[in-house]
């Protein structure tokens, strides 16, 4: 079955009305990666003058030009030229895990009228470059319709234990932090009654700008008068993990430039450092690389796909096992900077992971 994505669109409009065309933010994003006007044309497949005449018939739309070119050194973009970038960027990476929820509601529906699949696994998770992958690795499974929706992780917890999805993802930093986390965890953790199904490892750390100028080397320099920070909204799991490395470290979130101002997804913090308004961020290793920022190692966690006993019966989810053990969703990681996916597919019980969690878990 064909199936439906969502995404944002630009609509550029003056007050005259004049609309620009659909090749705006690609133009920009190949002339900013590539900095030659040449390698920008034959990456969007049109010719250099078709080109040259967009990047024309675009400055006298703003009045003033997007790019700068100096012989010698190529093409670069003006500061209005980054800016839409960024703005474009931005937007994108904010809306673009609830434009994938949406998508996910809508073909969910679409199958439900059509009954072309037997059945639907839902999953309620915290956003991941790797569970992100999960509907290209079910989509040669015609019998499985994936219902994915992002939540921070103590939601999408909360989600199983009220019954509305039926794997739940979340991921715990290894170490001495991985008690602390699991401590906000243990209300929705029910040993008796569910499993852990491993998925990956990953490597949290900061985001910094090409070449770290400002020589951002760990989590004290966020303390400084000179650095600003750009931080996940409350919720979120990365926002507890680094709450954690905060106290750990002994650094004052109070003194941290930016601490309140929040994102939602990795990729929104990384645009936002990109774009300069921020020195530093938090988050996965992915994003940093897209959005060609340096990034610091800092923590190394594991995202878990939680589930009842019962469920791991239903043949969809049997089958979803296998495809996570198998090489095509070694393949979709393998691209991935920071991710490993070692013993994904691996069903395990709470106390096999987590030997204190009663401990833990326990009253008082």
């Amino acid at each position: 079955m064909n199936r439906i994505s969502v995404k944002p669109t630009w609509v550029v409009e003056n007050e005259a009305g004049t609309r620009l065309g659909s090749e705006l933010f690609g133009m920009l994003s190949a002339l900013h990666d590539t900095g030659k006007l040449t390698e920008a044309a034959a990456r969007l497949g049109i010719s250099y003058r078709h080109a040259w005449n967009l990047l024309e018939g675009w400055n006298g739309f703003f009045g003033v030009p997007l790019v700068r070119f100096e012989r010698g050194k190529g093409t670069t973009l003006t500061m209005l030229g980054e800016k839409l970038l960024w703005a474009e960027q931005r937007a994108s990476a904010r809306l673009g895990p609830q434009m994938e929820s949406l998508a996910s509601e809508l073909n969910l529906e679409i199958n439900r009228l059509v009954a072309t699949a037997a059945s639907t696994i839902r999953v309620h998770a915290s956003h991941g470059f790797a569970v992100a992958r999960l509907p290209d690795l079910l989509r040669e499974s015609s019998h499985i319709q994936l219902d994915l929706r992002y939540l921070g992780s103590v939601e999408s917890l909360a989600s199983l234990t009220r019954g509305e999805c039926d794997l739940a993802g979340f991921h715990v930093p290894e170490g001495h932090l991985g008690t602390q986390a699991l401590a906000r965890y243990a209300r929705w953790l029910q040993p008796a009654k569910q499993r852990l199904i491993h998925l990956v490892t990953r490597t949290q750390g900061l985001f910094v700008a090409r070449g770290n100028p400002k020589g951002i080397h760990g989590l004290a320099d966020l303390a400084r008068d000179d650095i600003t920070f750009v931080n996940r909204q409350k919720g979120a799991g990365t926002r507890l993990l680094l709450d954690q490395l905060l106290d750990d470290a002994g650094v004052d979130r109070d003194v941290i430039h930016g601490y309140r101002t929040e994102e939602f997804t990795h990729a929104a913090v990384a645009a936002f450092v990109a774009s300069g308004m921020a020195d530093v961020a938090f988050g996965v290793e992915p994003p940093a690389r897209q959005f060609r920022l340096d990034f610091v190692p800092i923590a190394k966690e594991q995202y878990f796909l939680l589930t009842l006993v019962r469920t791991l019966e239903r043949p969809e989810i049997r089958d979803l096992l296998t495809l996570l053990h198998g090489s095509a969703f070694e393949a979709l990681v393998a691209d991935l900077p920071g991710y490993a996916a070692p013993r994904a597919g691996e069903v395990t019980t709470i106390a096999e992971v987590f030997p204190d969690f009663d401990t833990v878990a326990a009253p008082g």
